[in-house]
């Protein structure tokens, strides 16, 4: 089967970014979100997403003739490709990527033609059920179905979607750009051909399709970093350290350029409090676990949600400034004044700059 139109269901942090490579690697991309507003907070992340991007192709000459150049891994196949005539068609392609993303409230108008529904939606069980029944009497007999689901297993959900030999698992790393891997998971009743579509579909978009023969809780990148990202919860909903001195030590002890509570900010507080309160451990609110959910959500509940809203763990307002202020700049636009006194408080309040900077320094 071949894919064209893609439909991705739900424009968080990571649909957001599945939707934007996909457009700009040739597909027919639709963003589905529940409500106008709902879209409306889609549009920041495309925004940013256009942002990075540009500023990636801006860079991309120093990589010609470097010997080992750090390049995005989805924008080039090797080193061989990075050309000044590739870069500059890049760049025509990032910038007819957003000026044309479509969007969409109506779920049966997304979906009718779509060869490919990704479905992004927050990781809850009963909220993805609901998603797939009502979707089904809208798609076309050859649609398939992927789940972005990062611990869910694909058999949880088929019985739901009217098609179990057309539905398995595909999902992304974050910041999919660079870390470009895309995990195939099937289930006992995924067709041959259904599966070897998702995984052409994974390499045409610049990705890694890394091949899970048979279901796996946490497939195999979340079966490694859940562990890591739980125990650094427990040492922190137990007051044994702080996050700081927890990400400090394992960087530091392994090397790691990430710690855990690094990791969570870049996933976002909401869905690591999603994916955590399934354990059975955290349902106890005595546990080590269940102490540190509800330290969680009381950071949720203040809006200290991650890199996403600017602050999370670490403070992030001056590199979501200096994003947009490239995006201001690049549009021959002033920075808002709001952003201005924004930039201000934040010095006023003498935040951590080393925290700050560095994130910024290495994704600006």
């Amino acid at each position: 089967m071949e894919i064209k139109n893609v439909t991705i269901a739900g424009g968080g942090v990571l649909g957001a970014q599945i939707a934007y490579a996909a457009a700009f690697h040739g597909f027919n991309v639709t963003i589905w979100g529940r409500s106008e507003g709902s879209i409306e907070r889609v549009k920041p992340r495309i925004d940013s997403i256009y942002n990075m991007y540009t500023k990636e192709l801006a860079i991309a000459p120093t990589y010609i003739g470097s010997e080992n150049p750090n390049y995005p891994r989805s924008f080039f196949a090797d080193k061989s490709e990075i050309t000044e005539a590739r870069i500059d068609e890049l760049k025509a392609k990032n910038e007819a990527v957003y000026a044309n993303m479509k969007y969409s409230t109506d779920l049966e108008e997304a979906v009718k033609d779509a060869d490919l529904v990704i479905e992004a939606i927050a990781e809850i069980v009963e909220e993805k059920k609901a998603f797939y029944e009502k979707m089904a009497p809208f798609l076309k007999d050859d649609a398939i179905i992927v789940t972005n689901s990062s611990t869910l297993l694909p058999s949880t959900f088929r019985e739901y979607t009217g098609r179990e030999d057309k539905f398995l698992s595909l999902h992304f790393a974050n910041n999919i750009h660079r870390q470009n891997l895309a995990e195939v998971m099937r289930h006992d009743r995924t067709s041959d051909e259904s599966f070897e579509a998702v995984v052409q579909f994974a390499k045409d978009i610049g990705m890694y399709p890394a091949i899970i023969n048979k279901e796996q809780p946490g497939y195999i990148l979340n079966s490694i970093l859940v562990p890591l990202i739980n125990a650094g919860l427990k040492l922190y909903g137990d007051d044994i350290a702080s996050p700081e001195d927890i990400d400090m030590d394992w960087k530091i002890g392994t090397g790691s350029p990430r710690g855990p509570f690094e990791i969570i900010d870049i996933v976002g507080i909401t869905t690591v409090i999603n994916i955590t309160s399934a354990n059975p451990e955290a349902k106890d609110p005595n546990s080590a676990l269940g102490k540190a959910v509800a330290k969680l959500k009381e950071r949720a509940d203040k809006g200290l949600k991650g890199i996403e809203t600017g602050e999370g763990f670490y403070n992030y307002i001056i590199r979501n400034i200096l994003l947009q202020y490239y995006f201001h700049q690049s549009h021959g636009k002033m920075l808002r004044s709001s952003l201005v006194r924004t930039f201000r408080g934040c010095l006023d309040r003498r935040c951590h700059l080393h925290l700050v900077l560095e994130p910024c320094c290495r994704n600006f």
